[in-house]
């Protein structure tokens, strides 16, 4: 049996979506400035989602992106060949200067996930503002990074996972919080999942790119 509680499923999901859309909407003075930035690979998809709310509800094209952090993780030189994180190309063909970005993540932990995001996205320019936005803030911080708009705010105990899963990549929006020591097998990202995975390390010529899971 499962020792997963579903904290949010697909409907829970989609409305929480549809609110953090409206606040960004709401805060932004500006809607043809911002730019909505998704950290791979579970906030580029989530991003996704959101730049098409965006769009419908300030009636404005916002740019669209996404950043993969590999290799500006604070850890990439500790990590073995077996810890090597999955490499995604990033996409950001639109000028940042002057803009507000919003960097888009599905969970927010430790923030050392989002400190690398914002060394990856001032390589590509200099925005005038630089906001975050989470599906779940689940604790934990070691870094002074807060959330400007927050799905759902999750406590949990350090050993604890959270599963977010999507249907662009898992088969299902529904976001889980696994108790430590469970063994319960994991089908969709938790927050540290990135970690384990096997891929290539080899760097692109043209760019760097990145991607990590939050911690």
């Amino acid at each position: 049996m499962s020792d997963e509680k579903v904290v949010l499923d697909h409907d829970d999901l989609r409305r929480t979506l549809v609110r953090i859309a409206h606040e960004i909407v709401e805060k932004s003075e500006e809607a043809d400035r911002v730019a909505l930035v998704g950290i791979h690979t579970r906030g580029a998809v989530l991003c996704r989602r959101l730049h098409a709310l965006v769009g419908e509800l300030s009636g404005t094209e916002v740019p669209l992106g996404d950043l993969d952090i590999s290799f500006y993780r604070d850890d990439i030189e500790r990590r073995g060949p077996a810890a090597a994180p999955v490499v995604h190309d990033s996409h950001l063909d639109f000028e940042l200067e002057g803009r507000t970005v919003v960097l888009v993540d599905d969970v927010l932990y430790t923030g050392r996930t989002v400190r690398a995001a914002i060394d990856a996205l001032f390589d590509y320019g200099r925005p005038t503002r630089v906001q975050l936005a989470v599906l779940i803030d689940r604790g934990h911080r070691e870094l002074p990074i807060r959330p400007d708009y927050v799905g759902k705010n999750l406590p949990t105990a350090p050993g604890e996972r959270v599963n977010v899963r999507l249907e662009e990549t898992d088969g299902t929006d529904e976001v889980a919080i696994v108790p430590a020591q469970s063994k319960t097998v994991m089908r969709g990202r938790s927050d540290d999942a990135r970690a384990r995975d096997s891929a290539t390390r080899e760097k692109s010529k043209e760019r760097p790119v990145s991607g990590g899971e939050e911690r």
